[in-house]
Order: C-alpha cells, then structure tokens, then sequence
C-alpha cells in the first residue's frame, strides 16, 4: 500500500488551497489546486475524446486530493527532511496526487501514454507493478510528472514546475488495494490471522490478474468483430 491509498481512504486530504500562513506549503499553497485542475482537465479531455470514439470512457473512476498538512509532515518527519516547503514540493513527489481507476488492463497503458505525451508534462519516473507486481501482490501503474505552469516554484523559477504522483489500476486492482489497506490498519487481528489473511490476499491478487487479462481477451474479441 502507497501513502496515497491510505491518504485517500483517510483524513488529511484536500482539494481546495491550504492556508499559507500555517501550510508546510507556505506561499506556494495557494497554487496547488491550480496545479491539480490542470493536470486534472488534461484527463478529462482525454476521456471525452475517447468517449466520443468509442462510445465508452478512459476510466471508470478518477480521485484527487492535495495531501493535507499533518500528512505532509509526518512523511517529512518519516524521511528524515525539514518540514518546510522545499521538502514538501521538491525532495517529496505526491503533494498532488491522482487515483485514475479502468476498466481494462488496456485502458492502463493507454492513459499513461496519454499523459507521458502532454507538452507541459515530464516523466520523472514509472513504476510498472502491473506487469512486475510487488511480493504481497499488489499491483498499479504509478508515475511522478513533472507539471510546468505558470506559477513560480520552490526553486524560485517562473514558470515553475510541480511534482505530481499518478496512480493507474484497474477496478480488480482498486479492489484488492481497499482490501490490503483494512488489513494493514486493522490492529486486532492477531499474528497467526495476519499471515493467513497475507497469503489469502497474494493468492488473490494473482486470481484477479489472471481475471483481469481474461476480461482483456474477451474485450479484443468484442472489438475485433464490430
């Protein structure tokens, strides 16, 4: 489970501007949804396109969030960093951070194709844990962007640029992550029920995948005969 699967399902996150007299962000707090709608109607253009096409959306579901302050510092904390907004826009990548949940193993690598091609966007990273999925069985595509704007940034520089983490999963995926993450903050079960439930939860996930590229063939087969 990442900081953005809990951050999600928890308090702590935001969608409007954290208040820049008392935001780890400082001044640059006031930028930050600016920054998510962007990258947010970058998404959404996409998924109007394809809806268009196709008849059928990019996703499914599509959260968002600015992580809150008391997350931002004890990740800060947790790092070894200073609780000062260099720390938490430069050295730390999911200030903002996107949940995008599909329908299809496919529609996965398309949206990250999508988005490695927008001009104001820079791949810093990729994980592929779909096709190299973690020991526990989790799997997600994940992504750090770069996002130029308009806006000055921690740097100092105009136009700045801002770190944004962009999780891309299927809905079997989002499923078992929801899963993962009760376990993981579930106090009372007990060290023996823990390694149960673990190897229930790797068994799974492996079903699931294996579900997943079933539901692709059949989705190519469909689209093949149109």
């Amino acid at each position: 489970m990442t900081d953005f699967d809990h951050d999600i399902r928890t308090a702590g996150t935001a969608t409007a501007a954290p208040d820049p007299r008392t935001s780890i962000y400082g001044e640059y707090a006031a930028y930050l949804p600016q920054v998510m709608d962007m990258v947010v109607s970058r998404i959404e253009d996409f998924d109007r396109a394809v809806r268009e096409r196709t008849g059928e959306g990019a996703y499914e579901h599509f959260n968002h969030r600015i992580k809150g302050d008391a997350s931002m510092r004890e990740k800060c904390d947790r790092k070894g960093l200073p609780q000062t907004p260099f720390s938490a826009l430069h050295d730390i990548h999911d200030a903002i951070g996107c949940r995008i949940v599909c329908s299809f193993v496919d529609d996965v690598y398309a949206l990250a194709k999508h988005i490695e091609a927008q001009p104001e966007f820079t791949v810093l990273e990729t994980k592929d844990y779909v096709r190299r999925p973690k020991p526990n069985g989790y799997r997600s595509y994940h992504m750090i962007v770069s996002v130029e704007t308009p806006f000055p940034d921690v740097t100092r520089s105009t136009p700045g640029r801002y770190p944004v983490e962009i999780q891309l999963r299927t809905i079997a995926m989002d499923s078992w992550a929801a899963l993962e993450h009760q376990v993981k903050y579930k106090k009372d079960l007990g060290n023996a029920n823990v390694q149960i439930i673990t190897q229930e939860l790797k068994r799974c996930a492996d079903e699931l995948a294996s579900c997943d590229l079933q539901m692709q063939t059949i989705r190519n087969l469909i689209n093949e005969n149109r």
